[in-house]
């Protein structure tokens, strides 16, 4: 069927996509699970079997992954549009077989940056695609509810399986017991889409022919190819490039959180649980957070939910660079995934606001380009601070600049989506 055929028979809306809208959720929370596999162990596993001691050389997976993923979303964003949404799905989920096997058998680190290289390539190709076949489906009424049960299904399978992986480390070791879990979410995941999946670019134009003129720039409307949208995401249009530079600094932390948490908290000889479970805190209230955060957005606005995030997250990466015990830990952590809460759906909500329908697939992939560049940007930043200054030093560059964001936010994006006035006032 072509796209006009598609459009005929879809309808926008959460509740008339109930099923197809919930299974993928369900697809995006094994997304995640994929990369919880490794998140609590692989650090752990640089140290004790590949006696990796520099900070900077024990990163470079995340990365590896974080460039590979950033690139990943850009080609993503580039595809859905062109080709459609499913077979960039299913493409990115074949990328993900050989990995939980390379984990496993890795005789070096090379194998594991190289495991990660794929893993990129698959988080970039699968979750981009998800984002935009939520957003077709729900139409632009409830798009920050949409993108707060997205996210929150993903990076809540991240703390699951963070802590299920640290868990099974401690009990059965460091391999092959971990990454095993991963095996069966890509066996699972890659089924589902295969079969029960269904194409969304209909929704999109069906969108397409019902959207009415919005008060937004003129050049937002008319943008005619993928440089232009790039140069729109990245500097020109106030909200897309403000919501780029925040979801970077955003992802930075989260890198930086990847690759040094668990040695920052090592160095208080906590036990692998112990260790586990403050690190399944952050991705956890980051998940759970979403299913409020996402909604509220709808109802009371985009801008104000990103800059107090932000805000949120330079004070909690304070308090872990302050902190020395595991309830301090602790609760740096639960406030670190509570300002990632409030931002993590809400940008993708604005981006999917200022975007048409035409052009969303690349916006939402150029948006998601330099969001997760933030890991690669997280890793260099947090190894190269580590090794020269020390692992608190590094937690501090982050606190400066997630506050530093939070004041860019505030002066340049504009609201993206109003409250109603009497919401408003």
């Amino acid at each position: 069927m072509t796209r006009n055929e598609l459009a005929g028979t879809a309808q926008l809306g959460l509740r008339a996509n109930a099923a197809q809208f919930s299974l993928l959720v369900a697809v995006n929370a094994l997304v995640g699970g994929v990369v919880g596999q490794q998140q609590t162990v692989l650090p752990l596993l640089a140290a004790e079997d590949f006696g990796l001691t520099g900070y900077t050389v024990i990163f470079t997976y995340i990365a590896a992954f974080g460039i590979t993923k950033a690139a990943s979303n850009y080609t993503a964003g580039i595809l859905v549009d062109r080709i459609g949404r499913k077979p960039v799905l299913l493409i990115g989920w074949l990328f993900a077989v050989p990995v939980p096997v390379m984990l496993i058998l890795a005789p070096d680190w090379g194998w594991v940056v190289a495991a990660n290289v794929l893993l990129g390539i698959n988080q970039g190709l699968t979750w981009s695609t998800t984002v935009v076949m939520k957003i077709d489906l729900v139409g632009p009424e409830k798009r920050g509810l949409a993108m707060g049960l997205n996210e929150a299904a993903g990076y809540g399978a991240v703390a699951i399986t963070s802590l299920l992986a640290g868990h099974l480390a401690a009990t059965y070791g460091l391999r092959p017991a971990p990454f095993l879990l991963g095996a069966a979410y890509v066996a699972l995941g890659l089924t589902l889409s295969t079969l029960l999946v269904k194409e969304t670019q209909g929704h999109a134009a069906l969108e397409q022919r019902q959207q009415t003129n919005q008060p937004l720039p003129l050049h937002v409307a008319t943008a005619p190819g993928s440089w232009h949208v790039l140069a729109l995401s990245t500097w020109r249009e106030p909200a897309l490039a403000s919501a780029s530079q925040a979801g970077l600094v955003n992802n930075l932390n989260f890198g930086l959180a990847w690759g040094l948490f668990p040695l920052l908290f090592a160095t208080a000889d906590l036990s692998l649980g112990q260790i586990g479970l403050l690190f399944a805190l952050y991705p956890g209230v980051w998940g759970v957070g979403q299913l409020v955060t996402g909604a509220l957005s709808d109802r009371y606005g985009r801008k104000r939910l990103i800059t107090t995030g932000m805000g949120l997250q330079a004070a909690a990466l304070s308090v872990i660079a302050l902190a020395e015990t595991f309830l301090g830990w602790a609760t740096g952590t639960i406030l670190l995934g509570a300002g990632t809460a409030m931002v993590y759906p809400t940008l993708l909500a604005a981006i999917g606001d200022v975007a048409e329908p035409a052009w969303r697939g690349r916006a939402v992939g150029i948006y998601r380009l330099w969001r997760d560049l933030g890991y690669a940007f997280g890793a260099v930043v947090g190894g190269v601070v580590a090794d020269l200054a020390g692992l608190h030093a590094a937690v501090w560059a982050a606190a400066a600049l997630s506050a530093i964001a939070a004041l860019i936010v505030a002066v340049r994006m504009y609201e993206t989506h109003p409250p109603a006035p009497s919401q408003s006032s």
